[in-house]
């Protein structure tokens, strides 16, 4: 293979009369008149090279044999293009190189999709997984991974500027069945027994802290054993933070630097620091949701004290019962079909409604259902309280609270899209709304398994006030828990840690109701090494992923790995998850029903 002078990026006129060769990918080959131009593709670029019959007929001739896609090395002059075929949209559109050497290192067979961006998003994404090796020369793939790589820098170089030590932390953990699914892996030296893939370092850098280590971070692979969707898959990246003897506001301060550097760096973007702070129940009350997108508005109002001596009977007998009737005005959507409509309440439905009651605005009258059951004060007061106009769609949702919100909250996205589509509403993905969305509830209470179980993890510290609610009232309990969201999405989320172990042990025990056995057998090795002199503690963890995902504006992970698995959980590419041998079984001391094995 000839020595690579230049990469197919970097001629330019001042390279006019210099020998060069380089190496790469055949991008695409055409025949003028016998003359035959191939633009040669590396990961920089591309440069067109041209050969010439006349001046050489072999080299002409093994041109003429070569595919797209083909991999090849290629020497000659540099000369500057004929005038009128300048090509002003490639950095090295205005020379061209005279082939006087080549080289076919590989041909390559025709693609199954094109290559292109274009071409490449049209096709079917199981067959774009299917041959990801092709995916990934597409130009956008290629600028992708190399934000990855960007980003990745940018946070490394943030966290050492700031003290912070890399550590990795183990992959195989114990299994912790209170979480999210796990995967779990056999030991083959202890029959019987099992690790389980890590979620998440969290226990692991807690325990660094107690060690000394005072500032932590890793860039760390988690596996979790989800259903898939846009934004998850089971092996993720985290940037994986914990820091001792700091509060919430050291935390924000720092996290906030550290994207402010990362928008910057891989963007050249200058986001305004600090972020709005917001509680988890205003961001519920307003927005339906506790990762609120602030680029519009369409907040929700709560309208409970309106009808709490309605005549209409769903709403009176809601408020009655404790429940709130909530509303969402979307300005402008009085146009919406009956299939839209239609859609929307299904929407509801999936989300525990049992419709979506409207109000309609349109020809100078509201049209619905159940306008006909309110008095001319409820009447007034909707029309106060939501701004009504002509032209406008009024939705309720009457139920429970956080359920009424919820439904309201995925409403608004809903609408948000619809406009979207009537080019009556602008959402640019470069609109950076950053938001921390604190105090959440502690504890929530599971209704199924009848005892309280901790909103986000058991190692959250409560908010000092509230503490001595612990006993008496869990749910009512803040936790000095913090996520920070963009646009709609979740990037990381974190605490400040309980670190004395009687506050640890009494959370587990007490308010958990874990036994004390099995608090000792899952969590004993946290307890005993709080005891040897833990400091406060917090951290975060933002979802490497999600956050590359934003940064080159795409709406799916899957685009910003490498290789990544499907909606099912296949690599496509490789054709995983398969069967093992009965030999790899016994050695693992696993059977596998018959019922469950998988046709040959």
């Amino acid at each position: 293979m000839m020595k690579r002078s230049h990469h197919c990026a970097q001629l330019r006129t001042a390279d006019i009369g210099a020998a060069v060769s380089l190496s790469g990918w055949v991008d695409s080959i055409r025949d003028h008149g016998g003359i035959i131009f191939i633009d040669l593709r590396d990961r920089k670029g591309v440069t067109q090279f041209k050969f010439d019959p006349k001046s050489n007929a072999e080299l002409g001739a093994r041109a003429g044999r070569l595919r797209p896609e083909s991999v090849a090395s290629v020497a000659g002059k540099v000369v500057a293009r004929p005038e009128g075929t300048v090509n002003a949209a490639m950095p090295t559109g205005e020379v061209e190189v005279n082939a006087a050497e080549l080289e076919i290192l590989n041909m390559s067979e025709t693609p199954p999709f094109p290559l292109d961006d274009e071409g490449g998003d049209r096709v079917n994404e199981d067959l774009r997984l299917t041959y990801r090796y092709l995916d990934l020369r597409r130009p956008k793939m290629r600028r992708n991974l190399a934000v990855r790589h960007r980003a990745t820098k940018s946070i490394r170089d943030y966290f050492d500027s700031q003290e912070f030590i890399e550590v990795e932390t183990p992959v195989l953990f114990k299994s912790t069945p209170e979480g999210a699914r796990e995967y779990i892996v056999p030991s083959r030296i202890h029959a019987g027994q099992f690790y389980a893939l890590s979620q998440s370092p969290q226990q692991f850098k807690q325990i660094l802290m107690v060690a000394g280590v005072e500032r932590y971070f890793q860039i760390a692979r988690c596996f979790r054993d989800e259903d898939l969707r846009t934004d998850r898959q089971m092996e993720f990246t985290q940037v994986d933070v914990e820091a001792s003897f700091v509060d919430r506001e050291d935390i924000y301060a720092l996290f906030e630097g550290m994207l402010k550097k990362l928008w910057k760096d891989v963007l050249g973007a200058d986001i305004p620091t600090p972020f709005p702070r917001m509680p988890y129940a205003e961001a519920m009350n307003r927005f339906g949701v506790d990762k609120p997108d602030l680029r519009f508005g369409f907040e929700l109002r709560d309208l409970s004290e309106t009808f709490r001596a309605s005549k209409f009977k769903l709403f009176q007998a809601t408020v009655a019962s404790g429940g709130a009737v909530k509303a969402i005005n979307a300005k402008g959507l009085a146009d919406l079909t009956q299939g839209e409509l239609t859609a929307l309440e299904e929407v509801a439905r999936s989300l525990g409604a049992k419709g979506l009651a409207f109000i309609k605005a349109e020809g100078g009258e509201w049209k619905s259902p159940i306008v006909k059951f309110f008095s001319d004060a409820e009447r007034a007061a909707l029309t106060a309280s939501l701004g009504i106009s002509e032209g406008d769609m009024i939705f309720f949702a009457a139920a429970p609270w956080e359920k009424a919100c919820a439904i309201l909250g995925r409403i608004r996205l809903e609408i948000a899209a619809l406009l979207q589509k009537r080019g009556k509403l602008e959402l640019r993905p470069d609109d950076w709304k950053f938001l921390w969305v604190v105090d959440f509830p502690l504890m929530s209470f599971d209704e199924q398994e009848k005892r309280y179980v901790a909103t986000h993890h058991p190692f959250t510290a409560p908010v000092v006030e509230d503490t001595g609610l612990l006993d008496s009232n869990p749910t009512a309990v803040r936790g000095q828990h913090y996520d920070v969201v963009l646009n709609g999405t979740e990037l990381g989320g974190g605490s400040i840690r309980i670190h004395r172990p009687d506050v640890q042990k009494k959370v587990f025990e007490d308010v958990l109701k874990i036994p004390a056995d099995m608090v000792e057998n899952r969590f004993g090795y946290l307890l005993r090494a709080f005891a040897y002199g833990a400091p406060p503690h917090g951290g975060i963890a933002f979802g490497l992923d999600r956050l590359v995902a934003l940064l080159c504006g795409t709406t799916s992970i899957r685009d910003v790995i490498a290789f990544p698995k499907t909606q099912k959980g296949q690599d496509l590419m490789t054709g995983s998850p398969t069967p093992v041998t009965e030999r790899q079984l016994r050695e693992l001391h696993i059977a596998i029903l018959e019922s469950e094995r998988p046709l040959a």
